[in-house]
């Protein structure tokens, strides 16, 4: 196995306008392929837009879905990665024979798709069919992985796809500037991000703090380092709808070590090569050589259940 430069990308995409971001998707392609990347990773919904998802009807997102392979996003992106030589890896809303609607992320040479994960944790929509399968793919003699967003935080779903023979997992991402439960969340004022050149201080804090990539810093290290794992992270940056996104796309190696991010205000690309010693050298390796399953298989496995059905949940 060679050694294998990958790029991540962050973009500010346009809801619903395949045009506009497939124009992006291949410029930020371009200079991925210029810094030497065989593949480039872009963002969750890259070619259709996420958030305003949340309000469409079935019968709005059966039109902004598309087939795959037939759907003219994968003949576009198949004819981007023949002329730039690279691989590009990107996220749209798939409908099948069944007018049944997936969150899907795909992988496309020249050639075509190459592989396609449809998320197992879907939430956007309503209308949304939850994936039921992993996807380990072959790419340049290294094995790969998808997962998309919320699919990442389910730590099984990660160590799943690492012991299916996975050798980095592409985690394409839109999060980060939301409320939420824990301490520090919240949404950025988008008036920061207008506000941008003049006073990219204030946005700066915002992007990095405790809204954004502090708390990706509390859990995405230790998916790599859990699983002796490359992992390329992409995620929007500028508005998504009417949400402010933070970007911060990067690439983790098996240590958990930060080895290529973007810390531009705006479109970037940045790559990072990955090297085979590193899956053996890192602890995560000895960690999943050292495994019992016979101790946990069963309480890993079991169904879901109430705090009140499983008294063990409540015992120190």
């Amino acid at each position: 196995m060679d050694p294998i430069r990958i790029a991540t990308a962050q973009f500010e995409n346009k809801s619903g306008d395949k045009q506009f971001n497939l124009d992006r998707i291949e410029e930020l392609a371009g200079k991925a392929a210029l810094q030497g990347a065989r593949a480039v990773a872009f963002h969750e919904c890259s070619i259709t837009g996420y958030t305003f998802a949340r309000n469409l009807s079935m019968e709005q997102m059966l039109d902004l879905a598309e087939p795959l392979p037939g759907g003219e996003s994968i003949k576009r992106l198949t004819e981007i990665a023949g002329r730039l030589d690279i691989v590009i890896l990107a996220g749209l809303f798939e409908k099948d024979h069944e007018d049944k609607i997936y969150k899907a992320y795909v992988c496309v040479d020249r050639n075509g798709m190459v592989a396609r994960h449809r998320k197992l944790h879907p939430f956007i929509n309503p209308h949304i069919t939850p994936g039921n399968s992993y996807c380990v793919f072959d790419l340049f003699g290294w094995k790969c992985g998808i997962l998309i967003c919320y699919d990442n935080n389910i730590i099984e779903n990660v160590r799943a796809t690492r012991l299916l023979g996975a050798d980095i997992i592409f985690m394409p991402h839109v999060t980060m500037c939301t409320p939420s439960s824990r301490p520090g969340a919240g949404f950025v004022d988008p008036a920061l991000w207008e506000n941008r050149e003049r006073d990219p201080a204030s946005l700066r804090m915002e992007f990095d703090g405790m809204k954004g990539r502090e708390w990706l810093m509390k859990w995405l290290p230790s998916r790599a380092y859990d699983n002796a794992v490359y992992v390329v992270f992409s995620n929007p940056i500028g508005m998504d709808d009417d949400q402010l996104k933070n970007g911060c796309s990067m690439i983790l190696d098996p240590y958990g070590d930060i080895i290529a991010e973007c810390r531009e205000l705006g479109d970037e690309v940045s790559s990072a090569l990955c090297v085979p010693e590193k899956l053996t050298l890192a602890g995560g390796y000895r960690y999943m050589a050292a495994r019992r399953p016979g101790l946990y298989k069963d309480i890993i496995g079991r169904d879901h259940a109430t705090k009140q059905k499983v008294a063990w949940l409540d015992q120190p």
